[in-house]
């Protein structure tokens, strides 16, 4: 079967040579890992349910940069001795992956909380006080 592939004069005809070298490896069909979450927001709180499946708690990070929430994830690869024969497929996900998500209001950083348990991470992120407007007279 012949793949037909568009012609661009204008390009490098190197840079898809190399594009295609280097690109990751995968099945196909299958799609990049990415952390899956949910957002619920109440008055006081942001609630926000993280899906990591196979990641040890040590392995996860959370930054909070006013409203920006970043999630990170390392998948490490345990090493085998395989003595009766080799790997022929393996469908497991190694390496790190990252997902950032602005919110609606700055988060109270103090009082963030996070639990990590069956590949589900939970965020409860407080909503910063916001200061009040006022109008100041001029004298």
């Amino acid at each position: 079967m012949v793949n037909l592939t568009r012609f661009d004069p204008f390009t490098d005809p190197f840079e898809d040579i190399f594009r295609r070298m280097f690109r990751p490896i995968r099945w196909e069909g299958e799609a990049a890992p990415e952390i899956k979450v949910d957002v619920e927001e109440n008055d006081k709180a942001y609630l926000v349910k993280a899906e990591i499946p196979g990641v040890r708690k040590e392995d996860i990070g959370v930054q909070i940069d006013g409203n920006v929430v970043s999630i990170s994830a390392e998948s490490k690869r345990e090493k085998k001795v395989e003595e009766l024969g080799k790997v022929i497929r393996s469908e497991r996900y190694y390496g790190s992956m990252l997902r950032s998500f602005s919110l609606g209001h700055d988060v109270d950083q103090a009082e963030a909380n996070a639990k990590y348990l069956d590949g589900i991470l939970e965020l409860t992120l407080p909503k910063k006080a916001t200061a009040t407007a006022r109008k100041l007279t001029v004298k």
